[in-house]
């Protein structure tokens, strides 16, 4: 089946287009920013109740702990309006290939292979280059796309 993105299925609908490397880029620079603070409070609240020495015996379940909060982080805002603050900065949201709002499996999906992406290099990441439709291998994966918030005039 082929990915759609610069099309709609219903005729007479909008079309939102991609967004390029760069602009990905730059909403992705900004939601690390937000989410290493989130992480810290995270990691503030971890040492209320237990200390370092803890955490370095238990490493596993604290970067378990982490990710779950990452997850949580980009699921929320995923499922809830399709942006996080760096996508509503640069005027992009997260969706189905259907145009659609995603689901918390689809933003799983995509946040797990978003890590595999990252994972082998970045090289999932510049597939954007490769790709006709602007896809990363996280999109592909996920069936879900970053798009336009409003169509192109």
């Amino acid at each position: 089946m082929p990915l759609h993105t610069n099309k709609t299925l219903k005729p007479g609908a909008e079309t939102l287009s991609t967004p390029g490397f760069w602009r990905r880029l730059a909403a992705q620079l900004y939601d690390a920013v937000l989410l290493a603070a989130i992480l810290m409070i995270a990691n503030a609240f971890l040492f209320l109740f237990t200390d370092s020495e803890t955490l370095k015996a238990h490493s596993m379940l604290h970067r378990i702990y982490l990710s779950s909060v990452s997850f949580l982080f980009y699921g929320w805002f995923w499922t809830h309006g399709g942006q996080t603050l760096g996508l509503r900065a640069w005027k992009i949201k997260v969706l189905t290939l259907h145009q659609k709002p995603i689901s918390w499996t689809e933003a799983l999906i995509r946040f797990i292979s978003a890590i595999v992406s990252l994972g082998c290099v970045g090289l999932g990441f510049l597939w954007i280059f490769m790709n006709k439709n602007k896809h990363t291998w996280h999109d592909r994966v996920s069936k879900t796309a970053l798009f336009f918030e409003t169509p192109p005039k």
